[in-house]
């Protein structure tokens, strides 16, 4: 385990949601523009099942900002339709479909990791959801052989019948997909402060971790998304604040900088308010950083 937290030890991957509207390559000049080393953006419109086919020049302008800007880490999220656990037959196969062509645009891209939600029982059971995320998962193996995208299991809020809110949850996905294909975990500390995860103290952060490394395994955590949450521990509901001022508090992006084993994980903030204030959230959780080094010395 040693080994895979030191890997990116000098360097900090802290970026945010960008934006790819007229071209994949302008979420890369918008990271560079906040001051971010990494970014997540969408490679297709999110609210559209018929994604679009990247073109020969798309390819070289990404290629070329890649080159220009230094960004690495690089994480797609997948389409907001998308729900591969879906007990609703049509849906399955659009999703299916959609996701399959989400991978094939990563892997043209070289983008090394691909974040989706989990997907949502609608009115099937819980047990069922999750039975259908691991075979739409498991039909997938022979695409994501083509490429080295990892792909990243979102912790959800649970809102409605989401899954991917507790962490047994990922886990039986992950004990069953894992040994066949690339996978892991994106947290995002919005959505499990409102699944029930108290991360406000450094003494909760050490509980819910211990927790995830009993489940999960903290080897399988990739990524996180950086959110303060507008609503309370254990609510289910997904609202993003801006870092500090929401119901989470600073203290918990402060242990999230320092802590040995998160410090060198690539960070994405989805706050509220875009670029001016991701400028600011990323030079703050760079200082984070730089005072816990400091003191280290």
């Amino acid at each position: 385990m040693a080994s895979f937290f030191g890997r990116h030890m000098k360097k900090l991957w802290i970026g945010a949601h960008t934006s790819a509207a007229g071209g994949v390559q302008h979420a890369l000049y918008e990271g560079r523009e906040i001051g971010a080393t990494t970014v997540q953006l969408f490679t297709s419109n999110q609210k559209q099942w018929n994604g679009k086919t990247l073109g020969k020049e798309e390819i070289a302008a990404w290629e070329k900002a890649l080159a220009e800007t230094g960004i690495e880490q690089v994480m797609s999220h997948d389409s907001y339709l998308i729900n591969l656990g879906s007990c609703n037959e049509e849906i399955l196969i659009k999703s299916r479909k959609a996701f399959r062509e989400e991978i094939a645009r990563c892997q043209t891209l070289n983008i090394p990791y691909l974040n989706f939600h989990p997907g949502a029982a609608t009115t099937g059971t819980v047990e069922e959801c999750l039975e259908t995320i691991v075979k739409s998962l498991l039909e997938l193996e022979e695409v994501i052989s083509k490429g080295k995208t990892r792909l990243l299991l979102e912790a959800t809020a649970g809102q409605g019948t989401s899954v991917g809110h507790r962490f047994e949850h990922l886990a039986y996905i992950l004990e069953r997909v894992l040994p066949r294909m690339p996978l892991g975990v994106c947290i995002d500390t919005c959505h499990i402060f409102v699944a029930g995860y108290d991360i406000r103290t450094k003494e909760g952060w050490e509980l819910v971790l211990q927790e995830f490394d009993r489940i999960v395994g903290l080897q399988n955590l990739y990524a996180f998304h950086v959110n303060d949450s507008m609503k309370e521990l254990g609510s289910r509901v997904d609202r993003h604040a801006p870092l500090g001022e929401g119901k989470i508090g600073i203290g918990a992006f402060q242990f999230l900088m320092t802590h040995p084993k998160l410090r060198p994980l690539p960070k994405y903030l989805e706050t509220p308010e875009g670029p001016p204030l991701w400028k600011k959230e990323i030079e703050m959780l760079h200082q984070f950083a730089e005072k816990a080094a400091l003191h280290a010395h």
